[in-house]
């Protein structure tokens, strides 16, 4: 009994799959010719598309249209799990499958994000800029030793980084920015920030890493064009910037 049923399921979901792809195409071959080659009787086919849609049809349609909004929106990078998320917080409740199964059977398909944030490699400094800091975290007075270095933070929208600067005598973070993208202008921007609350005339090191932001032209330009000190570490000396690093990792 449970075989013939399942069975006679398995049938009818199959002529409705033949009268859709028979609808799609009415404009390009006749219905009739259609119905002949895909073995179902035209007669059937007309009285399938005068019958109204269920219930469960119609809310399938008004769900449909919410999640083609949503997946333009997101320039059809948004799959399944994203868009139901957005759904459900605006009040429309529905399942994961639901909402993959109707994308699914309407062509929609998102972009898979399996980006993950990799720190960018190191490079080789510029010959003009050497170590003064010397792993010497300690500092007598404000402003006379800086630190900086990025991390990255992951939010609902994709990666956010942050650059900071943090001040060895106090250990307090006098400068900082924030960006969607790693780039030259995310430490420059927080180097700014520090010089904007901190006296004129300092005599000031800042050591970083040598990561590709930091040994780039514009940010060796920019500080010696506000007289601050350049030290970058050496090749195989990763410990030489700790402390920004833990002050980071907190």
């Amino acid at each position: 009994m449970v075989e013939k049923r399942l069975k006679g399921n398995v049938l009818r979901q199959g002529i409705q799959v033949r009268f859709l792809m028979i609808g799609r195409c009415r404009d390009a071959f006749p219905i009739r010719m259609m119905c002949r080659l895909l073995s179902v009787s035209s007669s059937g086919y007309y009285t399938w598309v005068s019958r109204s849609p269920s219930a469960q049809a119609a809310a399938n349609d008004v769900l449909l249209n919410d999640i083609s909004d949503l997946h333009e929106d997101s320039d059809g990078v948004w799959g399944a799990p994203t868009i139901t998320d957005e759904l459900n917080m605006k009040g429309i409740k529905c399942s994961v499958n639901r909402v993959a199964r109707l994308m699914k059977s309407n062509g929609l398909q998102g972009i898979p994000q399996k980006r993950q944030w990799k720190k960018k490699d190191s490079t080789q400094r510029p010959s003009d800029v050497v170590n003064p800091l010397e792993r010497d975290f300690s500092a007598e007075e404000p402003n006379q030793k800086w630190v900086t270095d990025i991390i990255y933070i992951r939010t609902g929208e994709g990666f956010l980084y942050l650059c900071v600067v943090k001040d060895l005598c106090n250990g307090v973070m006098v400068g900082w920015s924030m960006s969607a993208v790693q780039n030259r202008e995310l430490v420059i921007q927080a180097v700014l920030a520090a010089l904007w609350q901190s006296p004129k005339g300092l005599c000031t090191i800042l050591h970083s890493d040598r990561g590709c932001q930091f040994t780039s032209h514009e940010y060796q330009q920019f500080l010696k064009g506000h007289h601050l000190t350049c030290s970058m570490s050496a090749v195989g000396s990763c410990a030489d910037n700790a402390s920004a690093e833990s002050f980071l990792a907190k």
